[in-house]
C-alpha cells in the first residue's frame, strides 16, 4: 500500500480494515477467546476502534436468535460484550478528524446497548412470568377437587 497513497487513503482499505475487525472480534467473543489487537490483525487504529463499534449490531443480532432459543447465559454475556466495547470507546476523546467518525459509532453503540438490554430484560421477565403461571397451574391441578 506504500506504493499507492491515493488508494491506501481513499477510505476503501479503512472501511474493509473496520470490517474485519467487525468479523475478527465478534468471533473472538462468541466463542470465548481474547479479542485481537490490532497489532494482531494488522489494522491501524481508527478502524480498529471503528470495527469494534460495528460489533454492536452483531451483537444484537445474536443476542436476539439466543433469545429466540431461550439461551439467556449466553444473552448476558454477550450484552456484558457489547458493554465493554462501548466503556472503551466512550473513553477515547479526540476529534472525529482523527477518529474517523468515532463519535457516531460510539453513539450507535449506546443506542444498540440500551434497546438490546431492555429487549433482553423484557424477554427475561416474560419467561419468569410465564415460569411463575405454570407452577401455579401445576398447583392447582393437584388440588383436590370438592
Amino acid at each position: 500500500m506504500v506504493d499507492y497513497p491515493d488508494l491506501r487513503h481513499s477510505g476503501f482499505v479503512d472501511d474493509a480494515q473496520k470490517e474485519y475487525v467487525e468479523a475478527s472480534a465478534t468471533y473472538a467473543i462468541i466463542f470465548g477467546s481474547i479479542v485481537p489487537t490490532p497489532e494482531d490483525i494488522g489494522v491501524d487504529d481508527t478502524p480498529y476502534l471503528n470495527g469494534l463499534g460495528e460489533t454492536a449490531g452483531e451483537f444484537r443480532r445474536f443476542i436476539l436468535d439466543r433469545i429466540r432459543e431461550g439461551e439467556f447465559q449466553r444473552c448476558e454475556d454477550a450484552l456484558l460484550a457489547m458493554e465493554n466495547v462501548y466503556r472503551v470507546l466512550v473513553t477515547i476523546d479526540f476529534p472525529d478528524a482523527m477518529t474517523g467518525g468515532l463519535r457516531r459509532t460510539t453513539d450507535m453503540v449506546r443506542g444498540v446497548l440500551e434497546r438490546t438490554r431492555g429487549d433482553l430484560t423484557m424477554a427475561i421477565r416474560q419467561e419468569k412470568l410465564a415460569e411463575q403461571l405454570k407452577q401455579l397451574q401445576e398447583s392447582l391441578q393437584q388440588r383436590p377437587s370438592a
